[in-house]
C-alpha cells in the first residue's frame, strides 16, 4: 500500500488555510476542521467565527473538506434554549457558506448540524458535492440520552428497519458515524458488507483520552477495510481529552492526528486502494471483514438490528399486550401464539410462569394441568421430563396435536428482545423459592432480555423478593381481588411502575389516582373493539387481549 502524504495546517497562524499542494493521480486531497469549542455558550462567537473564516480560506486543492458534529452550535450547551438560539443565528450562514465552499473549491464538503424536519431536529450530517448542491443526508443512529431525552431531538428514525446510509458521490463511496456511533462495534461489520471507501466521522467524543480516539479510529478503518476521515473539536490546546481529528487508512495507520491542537489537517490519499491481508495463515488475501464474515456463529452475539425493538425505557406509551400470545388462535403460552403475535407486530406479550419439581421454568396459566392438556394434577408437582409427555395442543385443535409444554428459555431463546415481555409470577400466596427466581433472573441476563421485561404479580410477599433480587426490572402490582382502590396504595406501598386492572373492578378515578402516583397502568383485559376504544379513552396505557388482530386494527395501536 503507497503510504499517503500528510500536511498539518494550524490555526495559530493568521493565514492557516487547506494549502495547495500537487495531487497524486486518482488520489482525494482530504481537509479535517478542528476548531477550539466554547466551554461556555457564551463564547460561541469565537468559535463560529473560526469555522466561518477557516472555510473561507479553503482553495481548489481540495477534494475532501469534514467539518465536526454540532458545527452549527460548536458550544457547551446547557439546554435546549441555548441549542436553539445559536441555531437560529448561525445555521443558515453555515449550511450557505457550506455549499459555496464546496462548489468554489469545487470538493465534497461534510457538514454535521441540525435539520428539521416534520417529527422534530435531527442530528444531521449533510453532503454537498462539488457543484454545492446537498446531494445527501446522514442522520445520527445513537443518540445519547441527552439528544433525545433531555433536548427532544428526534429520534423515531432509531428504531426503525435501516441499512448501512452509503452515499457514493464522484465513484467514491462515503458511510457515516457521528460520535457516538463510534462506540457501536457491532454495527461496523454491517457498515463493512456495503464495502465503503470512507467513513466519514463528524464526531465530538469530548471525555475520550487521545490513545483511546486514535483506538477507535484504527478499529473502525480496519474493520470496515475503508479510511476514516474524522474532524471533532479541540477542548483546549493542552487538554489530554477530546480532539483527535484523524485520517486511518484501511491496514489501521494513523496518516494524520490532530490531538488538542487546534487548526486542519490535511492528508491525501487513494479511496480505492484497500489492505488485503492473509484470510487466515497459509489463505490467499482478502479484507479482514471478509475474512471475519465466514466465521460468525447464532447466539454468539448480543441481539442486534432486527432483533431489537424499543425497550421498556422507550417504549410507545399507548400499546396492546398480547394475552399469553395471540390466544384466540394458537394455544395459549405456547410459541404459536407468542410467534402469531409478534410477527403481527405485538409490541408486547404477556405469559404465565411456574416452577417444576425439578426446578425447571415453564409457562403455564394455571397451577393445575387439567384445563390445557391432557394431563393431571398440580404442575409443580410434576418434573419436567413429566410434562413433556402431555398434549398441550389438542384442546385448542387438532392442528396443535402433540404441542409441549414450554420452558421460559423457550420463549427468549425465540422472542428475547422482538417484544416486550410482561411476566406474570403465578404464586399460591407466598413468595417463589429463592433459587427459582433466581434462575428467572439468570435467564433474563443470559438472552440479554433485561430492558425489555417486567414482573407481574399480585403477591406482596413476590413483589418484595422481585425488588430485592432485580431492583432495576420494572414490576407491576396484580389485583388482588379486594377493593377497585387497593391495587393503587399497594403498588405504591411495594415501589411498583405499574399497576394492571381488573375489568371491572375499576373506574377512571382509579387510572387517575395510579397516573397521579406516577405509575403506568394495563387493563386486564379486552377483546371487544368499541369497549378497547373506551378503555384507552379513560386513560389506559396499555390493554391486555386475547385476539389481538382485531383490537389492534380497531385501535391501530401494536
Amino acid at each position: 500500500m503507497r503510504h499517503a502524504t500528510l500536511l498539518l495546517v494550524l490555526a495559530g497562524i493568521a493565514a492557516a488555510t487547506c494549502a495547495a499542494e500537487t495531487k497524486t493521480p486518482r488520489a482525494l486531497k482530504a481537509c479535517v476542521f478542528q476548531p477550539p469549542y466554547a466551554l461556555d455558550v457564551d463564547d460561541i462567537d469565537a468559535t463560529m467565527q473560526w469555522e466561518f473564516e477557516h472555510l473561507k480560506s479553503c482553495d481548489e486543492s481540495l477534494d475532501l473538506i469534514v467539518l465536526p458534529e454540532a458545527s452549527d452550535r460548536q458550544a457547551r450547551v446547557r439546554n435546549r434554549e441555548d441549542i436553539d438560539a445559536a441555531v437560529k443565528r448561525y445555521h443558515e450562514p453555515l449550511m450557505a457558506l457550506c455549499a459555496e465552499t464546496a462548489r468554489r473549491c469545487k470538493a465534497t464538503l461534510f457538514v454535521n448540524a441540525l435539520d428539521f424536519t416534520p417529527t422534530g431536529a435531527r442530528n444531521t450530517t449533510f453532503a454537498f458535492d462539488k457543484t454545492g448542491t446537498c446531494v445527501g443526508k446522514y442522520y445520527k443512529e445513537h443518540l445519547t440520552a441527552g439528544e433525545h431525552r433531555k433536548w427532544g431531538f428526534d429520534a423515531s428514525y432509531m428504531w426503525e428497519w435501516s441499512e448501512p446510509y452509503i452515499l457514493e458521490i464522484d465513484g467514491v463511496r462515503y458511510a457515516f458515524l457521528t460520535c457516538y456511533d463510534f462506540y457501536f462495534y457491532e454495527n461496523f461489520a454491517n457498515i463493512a458488507r456495503r464495502k465503503p471507501d470512507v467513513i466519514i466521522g463528524c464526531s465530538h467524543q469530548r471525555s475520550d483520552r487521545h490513545d483511546a480516539l486514535e483506538m477507535f479510529g484504527r478499529f473502525v478503518a480496519y474493520n470496515t477495510a475503508a479510511y476514516l476521515v474524522r474532524a471533532s473539536v479541540s477542548m483546549g490546546v493542552d487538554s489530554p481529552l477530546g480532539g483527535g481529528s484523524m485520517v486511518v487508512s484501511p491496514m489501521g495507520q494513523v496518516l494524520g492526528n490532530m490531538y488538542s491542537k487546534v487548526g486542519t489537517l490535511t492528508v491525501e490519499f487513494n479511496p480505492h486502494e484497500k489492505y488485503l491481508k492473509p484470510a487466515g495463515y497459509g489463505n490467499p488475501p482478502n479484507t479482514h471483514p471478509a475474512y471475519i464474515e465466514i466465521g460468525r456463529r447464532p447466539w454468539k452475539y448480543r441481539p442486534a438490528g432486527s432483533a431489537i425493538i424499543p425497550g421498556f425505557a422507550d417504549a410507545p406509551a399507548k400499546r396492546l399486550c398480547a394475552h399469553r400470545g395471540f390466544s384466540t388462535v394458537a394455544p395459549e403460552n405456547s410459541l404459536p401464539a407468542f410467534g402469531s403475535a409478534v410477527a403481527l407486530g405485538a409490541s408486547e406479550i404477556e405469559f404465565d410462569l411456574w416452577w417444576t419439581k425439578d426446578g425447571e421454568i415453564v409457562s403455564i396459566h394455571d397451577a393445575t394441568l387439567d384445563r390445557v392438556s391432557n394431563g393431571t394434577g398440580k404442575v409443580y408437582e410434576h418434573t419436567y421430563a413429566e410434562l413433556q409427555k402431555f398434549d398441550f395442543g389438542s384442546k385448542t385443535g387438532k392442528h396443535f396435536a402433540g404441542l409441549k409444554i414450554i420452558r421460559f428459555e423457550d420463549i427468549l431463546r425465540k422472542l428475547s428482545c422482538h417484544t416486550l415481555m410482561n411476566i406474570h409470577m403465578k404464586d399460591v400466596g407466598s413468595a417463589w423459592d429463592e433459587a427459582h427466581v433466581k434462575k428467572v433472573i439468570r435467564l433474563i441476563d443470559a438472552f440479554d432480555a433485561r430492558g425489555h421485561v417486567y414482573f407481574m404479580t399480585s403477591c406482596g410477599p413476590l413483589q418484595d423478593q422481585l425488588a430485592r433480587l432485580a431492583p432495576d426490572i420494572p414490576r407491576c402490582m396484580g389485583f388482588s381481588g379486594t377493593s377497585q382502590h387497593d391495587i393503587v396504595e399497594r403498588a405504591i406501598a411495594h415501589k411498583c411502575q405499574m399497576v394492571q386492572l381488573f375489568k371491572p373492578h375499576f373506574d377512571k378515578s382509579t387510572i387517575d389516582r395510579a397516573h397521579a402516583a406516577g405509575l403506568r397502568v394495563n387493563v386486564f383485559w379486552s377483546d371487544d373493539p368499541a369497549e378497547a376504544k373506551e378503555f384507552l379513552d379513560m386513560g389506559i396505557d396499555t390493554i391486555l387481549t386475547n385476539d389481538y388482530l382485531a383490537i389492534a386494527n380497531a385501535t391501530g395501536l401494536r
